[in-house]
């Protein structure tokens, strides 16, 4: 019986090779952050309103946060974001 190996690259080499590997793991991160913000939102049962005014800034900026496919978000943003729920924004290069 044959053993069942890997054949052919990785998804992160297709994209990789698409020349697409930064822009589509940049976004997917954005989903991510968004999601979790939003799920912390719904554990808290904080409203949009006042997560914005917990952040010292407009429902409108904090839709485009929680917009998944808006990636035009800063880190400052996002740490507010984070700290108005009770968390840190952590980043790091790897």
């Amino acid at each position: 019986m044959k053993k069942k190996g890997r054949v052919g690259s990785s998804f992160d080499d297709f994209l990789k090779e698409e020349g697409i590997y930064e822009e589509v793991t940049a976004r997917a991160i954005k989903r991510v952050l968004a999601r979790q913000l939003d799920a912390l939102m719904q554990d808290q049962k904080i409203t949009k309103s006042a997560l914005a005014k917990r952040m010292h800034t407009s429902r409108a900026q904090l839709d485009r946060l929680l917009d998944p496919e808006n990636e035009s978000v800063t880190l400052g943003t996002l740490a507010r974001a984070a700290q108005a729920v009770g968390r840190q924004l952590r980043v790091e290069l790897v």
